[in-house]
């Protein structure tokens, strides 16, 4: 029997995870965090892409807002502040065979529409900035919301590309909190912990670990029992006994592992529908493109997005190598999610070619692929009704996930937060 009966257990060590995980250990709790992977870091974990590469890279994409204030204090507070950079690298939009840069300046110039719906377009923007909080979008979808205010040519060159692409035959259901999130919470400037985000959830573990807590990695969870006494929770690795637990892995997981679970809790609080998150990492010998960012517009693409990483980090940091994602949001089902790296290569060069057409694959000196399921919810009309409560009926059992940070997107920034408040939630309960 592993952990002791005062201490409270956290399952995920992920952003979210680890934010409770810390919370709990500063008020002076023994905590225990369980995480099935080999790392923390969740979605945000990184691996060294060469022997000789002085950096980690994230698995998926990741990037920081000015405005994502509470993963600043984080790495501020641990020691780190010095390795964030800001910076402006180009983000850009495919439209109509072009690469167009999305600075307000890029905007303004984006001839794939005439002028009066750049400016109605930029209206929208500033509209959706000013406003402070989504509710006075509630009812209303992001399709019709946007298509209506920025105008049926706008809509469909700049908004209806970002819906389809994310959500796919769901775009037209994404309720507009989940639009406005995305441009009112976002800044021009980007930051980037330099040397890889592992550094930070690397970090969040050692300062658990040093306030007495335990990190348990390589173990899955595989069943929760609750009753008066506290949480027993099951793993592949032995057993734990808990006075209380925060579960972080996604609400289909934790109703699988969970035993006793109300069939009626299941009903009544049925959750999001999620997609995956798939992403093909090539490292090349040369840059790709001159855009750090690039979302793909024109239709007949197999990915969403083109991330060149080394176009905001610089190439040195990765023995010299240019790191470039190819991302895409698809269907449990969809069968791209069957390829192997070989594969979805092959299926992919015709579109870079169309985004490069100088591209040989004898640029490719390694590639890498990735598959994440439960990733992106798909953020409809009543979202907030189909969410749980951070308490389950299971006495002393909390579920926080990804999906209860709307309406903000999913990100580091609001699972740190997240994870912080389902702890402080359990401290009050807990007395």
């Amino acid at each position: 029997m592993a952990g002791g009966q005062r201490a409270i257990g956290v399952i995920g060590g992920g952003a979210l995870g680890l934010g409770a995980a810390l919370r709990l250990a500063e008020a002076g709790r023994r905590v225990v965090v369980i995480e099935r992977e080999a790392e923390l870091g969740g979605l945000a974990a990184g691996f060294r892409p060469g022997a000789d590469s002085a950096a980690t890279l994230e698995k998926f994409y990741h990037h920081i807002f000015r405005t994502d204030r509470t993963i600043i204090r984080m790495i501020q507070q641990l020691g780190l502040g010095d390795r964030l950079e800001w910076k402006q690298p180009v983000t850009a939009s495919l439209r109509n065979g072009r690469v167009y840069p999305m600075s307000l300046g890029g905007i303004l110039r984006f001839d794939a529409i005439p002028i009066a719906d750049r400016l109605r377009f930029g209206l929208m923007l500033a509209a959706l900035k000013l406003t402070p909080g989504e509710r006075p979008f509630a009812g209303k979808t992001a399709a019709g919301w946007s298509r209506r205010v920025a105008g049926p040519r706008a809509y469909a060159a700049l908004i209806e590309p970002i819906l389809e692409g994310k959500f796919g035959g769901r775009a037209n259901e994404i309720a507009m909190g989940w639009l406005w999130s995305r441009f009112h919470e976002r800044s021009l400037a980007l930051g980037y912990l330099r040397g890889g985000f592992q550094q930070l959830y690397d970090a969040l573990g050692e300062r658990v670990r040093a306030l007495s807590g335990e990190i348990v990695l390589d173990t899955a969870a595989t069943r929760i029992c609750s009753h008066d006494g506290g949480v027993q929770v099951e793993t592949n690795a032995g057993a734990y006994a808990f006075e209380r637990l925060i579960v972080t892995a996604p609400q289909r997981v934790f109703e699988r592992m969970a035993e006793g679970l109300p069939e009626s809790w299941a009903r009544r609080y049925p959750g999001p529908d999620f997609y995956d998150a798939q992403v093909l990492i090539l490292a090349l010998d040369r840059r790709l493109s001159d855009s750090y960012w690039i979302s793909v517009g024109d239709p007949g693409y197999p990915f969403l997005v083109l991330v060149e990483h080394t176009n905001f980090m610089p190439a040195a940091d990765y023995g010299g190598r240019h790191l470039v994602y190819l991302g895409n949001y698809l269907p449990p089902e969809h069968p791209l999610l069957r390829e192997d790296e070989a594969g979805l290569f092959e299926e992919f060069l015709p579109a870079i070619r169309r985004l490069n057409p100088s591209f040989d694959p004898a640029w490719v000196r390694q590639r890498w692929l990735f598959h994440a399921p439960f990733a992106q919810p798909i953020v409809t009309g009543g979202y907030l009704r189909r969410l749980p409560p951070l308490r389950t009926p299971l006495p002393g059992v909390y579920l926080a996930t990804m999906a209860h940070v709307y309406p903000q997107d999913r990100g580091q920034n609001y699972s740190l937060a997240l994870g912080r408040r389902a702890a402080e939630l359990l401290l009050h309960d807990a007395g």
